[in-house]
This record gives C-alpha cells, structure tokens and sequence, in this order.
C-alpha cells in the first residue's frame, strides 16, 4: 500500500452530511449554533483547499527557505490567534507571543527534526510543516490556557498579589504562584491525552501514518516522538509567552498596566 485511499469530492460532500447532526439539535433545542457551524464548515473547507493548493508546490520544489518562510507565516497566525482568545491587547502581546511561538516551535521542530528523524535535510518540507503544525497547533492550545489564565488570574488576585510585594517578595516571586497554575492548566489536556493514548484513541500522527502505509510499529515511534515534543514545545512557549511579556506589562511598581489586558 503506497498511501491512503482517495476520496472523490462527491463522498467528500457527502462527508459533510455529519455536520447535520449539530444543526439539527441545535434547531431542535434553540443551541443557536446553526450560524457557527456553518460559518466554521465553509471557513475550514476554504482554508484547507488553499493550504493543499499550496502544498503541492511546496512539496515539490522542497526549498529549504520557502518552508521556513511557511513555517514563519503559521507562526503569526498562532500568535494572533493565542492572544485574540486569550482576551489581551494583541499590540501589546503580538511580538512577544510570536517569539515565544518561533522559539520554542522553530527550536523543537528542528531538533526533531536531526536528532530523531535523523533527516538529512531536517528543512525538508513534509517535515518543517507537518511536524512544525502539529507543535504549532497544539502549544496554541496551551498558550491559550497558560498565558491567558496568568493574567486574568493576576487581575483578578491584585489585592493578594500587591500585599505580597509589600511584603517584600520581588515582581517574580510574587507572581509564582499564578505561573505555576497557569502552567500546570496548559499542561493538562496534554498529559491527560498522553495517559489514554493508545487505549481510548489512535491519535492523529499515528492514524495519519497508517492510512499513508506505514506500518504500525513505525507509526507508533511516530507518535510517541510527536507527543514528546508537543509536551516540550507547549511547555516553552507557555513559560516564554509569559516570560517575555511579564516584566513589560508591570509598572514600577508591580502594578499591572490596564493598556496590556484588552483592546
């Protein structure tokens, strides 16, 4: 078997055909989801038909700089999706957040790249942008979680946080316990999937190899690669995202500037 079966775009119309479920209960029972899943349906179908247009000529001309530049783009949209939904001034957390993201996601993906897929070419493009979305994807998710909950929980704890500066702990000592919860929520979902994976589920890497052909013992170093860098890329970016904006978004003293916490 040399890959996955395709599918004609007549069963892939058809696919959509599960979207009905949503839409029916929500009609049913007034969820008031109709719009979104329709909105969501044609947003992900478009998106998706340009990124494979696209990859097709990656793939085939595989230059080391248009996949960096690929990856660079994917960056600054998981930036500006991260602090959209994270509720904070994106002008503010913009640039940070993408430094985080390019570190820890450009650092890991190569790394895997060399060492553990020992590639000869670790920018080679199937990998840079398949192993690189996957990181990318699943730190936003904990970027989320983890940058967002450490400053909603600082402005919601002001009072407690400022009575610990006044008692002398520094600007990072006082904000220790909120980086620690906040790490500990983004990490999670992680966690918890790797603690089921294999016995609940077949997780994508894994799934994706085997339908491509690959036999079910390389799939499955695969995805325990995979999994490995996802936990330590959302780890660094979580401790970056925060790392790099914290100390900009205190005043001189430790007061947290309203100008950094939404538009």
């Amino acid at each position: 078997m040399n890959g996955a079966i395709d599918i004609s775009y007549w069963a892939l119309a058809l696919s959509a055909a599960f979207a009905l479920a949503p839409i029916v209960l929500s009609a049913a029972f007034r969820l008031r989801l109709v719009k979104d899943v329709v909105v969501s349906s044609l947003r992900m179908s478009a998106q998706l038909a340009l990124v494979g247009f696209f990859l097709e000529y990656l793939f085939a001309w595989n230059n080391a700089w248009l996949n960096v530049a690929w990856f660079a783009t994917m960056v600054v949209f998981a930036s500006f999706a991260a602090v959209g939904r994270s509720s904070l001034n994106w002008r503010r957390f913009f640039f940070p957040m993408f430094a985080a993201f390019l570190i820890a996601g450009g650092s890991t993906t190569l790394l895997l790249n060399l060492f553990v897929v020992d590639l000869e070419n670790p920018f080679s493009a199937r990998y840079v942008i398949a192993v690189g979305g996957m990181l990318l994807s699943n730190s936003m998710r904990g970027t989320i979680v983890g940058v967002g909950d450490f400053y909603h929980d600082l402005r919601r704890d002001e009072g407690l946080y400022l009575f610990r500066l006044t008692l002398g702990a520094t600007f990072f000592e006082a904000a220790a316990p909120y980086f620690r919860r906040s790490v500990r929520a983004a990490l999670k979902p992680t966690i918890a999937a790797m603690a089921t994976m294999g016995v609940v589920s077949l997780p994508g890497m894994m799934t994706g190899q085997l339908l491509g052909g690959s036999s079910p013992a390389v799939a499955v170093k695969y995805q325990i690669a995979i999994v490995f860098a996802i936990l330590g890329a959302t780890t660094l970016t979580v401790a970056l995202g925060i790392g790099l904006t914290y100390r900009f978004a205190i005043d001189a003293y430790g007061r947290l500037k309203e100008e950094w916490l939404g538009d």
